[in-house]
């Protein structure tokens, strides 16, 4: 169910940013009116989407999400591409290249993340890795319309690419000996490497980086997912950036 997302804030995103191609709003019957609801049929109206109050039954095949009482078709993602992103300016940037994650909640929960620490674009690779669907928008909560999500072929060529347009490359990995907070990540385009819920980054990719970095723990209990990981990462570099613009 690629072409669908569910719930009213993933909706009203979706309208407002126009990111998304929306071919129709269906809307439960049973719904009561709320700001919302009315915010919905505004912004549809006012792009022109057309959409329907339909009875309650026609959501029965998506009792499993959280839908709200409003569903949208929607085209595909409009994915990056990696050289348009390279061209692009950017100084003392960040990007997250993950490496054959596999929950879509997980990939919703990092793409939020990287909106709110202010993450410039999201990698992943076409195969073995979960893509954007309607699970992960929800998740996303509407930010998946707020960053660029760059589908590459080849990690390695990506990340090679990366590199040779001065981007620092930084994996982490359980058996690191530096701690994450340990890299100084001021004054550098840092593209941090997350990888599989249960193989971890790929070893090819762990050779080309510049840094492999760990999260202590204080037992040997198992790790955290990958998206509690990420989040504790990034906002280490949040908080590395924004103490040295203070000084």
């Amino acid at each position: 169910m690629d072409d669908i997302i569910f719930g009213k804030n993933s909706v009203i995103e979706a309208l407002s940013t126009g990111h998304r191609e929306i071919n129709k709003i269906l809307i439960s019957k049973n719904l009561h009116s709320d700001a919302k609801l009315n915010k919905i049929k505004e912004l549809a109206s006012q792009n022109g989407v057309v959409f329907q109050f339909v009875a309650k039954e026609k959501f029965l095949p998506y009792a499993e999400y959280n839908h709200q009482g409003v569903i949208a078709y929607i085209s595909p993602i409009k994915y990056m591409d990696l050289d348009d992103f390279l061209a692009e300016k950017h100084t003392n940037a960040s990007v997250v290249i993950l490496d054959g994650v596999e929950d879509p909640h997980n990939l919703g929960a990092i793409i939020r993340t990287s909106v709110c620490a202010g993450v410039c674009g999201i990698i992943i690779p076409s195969r073995r890795n979960v893509q954007v669907s309607s699970v992960v928008e929800k998740t996303s909560a509407g930010a998946i319309n707020h960053i660029p999500i760059i589908k590459v072929n080849s990690l390695v060529n990506a990340v090679q690419k990366l590199k040779n347009s001065d981007w620092w490359i930084i994996a982490t990995d359980a058996s690191a000996k530096d701690n994450y907070y340990n890299i100084d990540y001021c004054n550098m385009n840092s593209a941090i490497i997350m990888g599989a819920e249960h193989a971890g980054v790929s070893k090819s990719l762990l050779k080309m980086s510049d840094f492999v970095v760990k999260i202590p723990m204080m037992n040997d209990f198992n790790s955290l997912n990958v998206s509690n990981a990420f989040s504790a990462v990034i906002f280490e570099v949040v908080r590395q950036k924004l103490n040295n613009i203070k000084k």
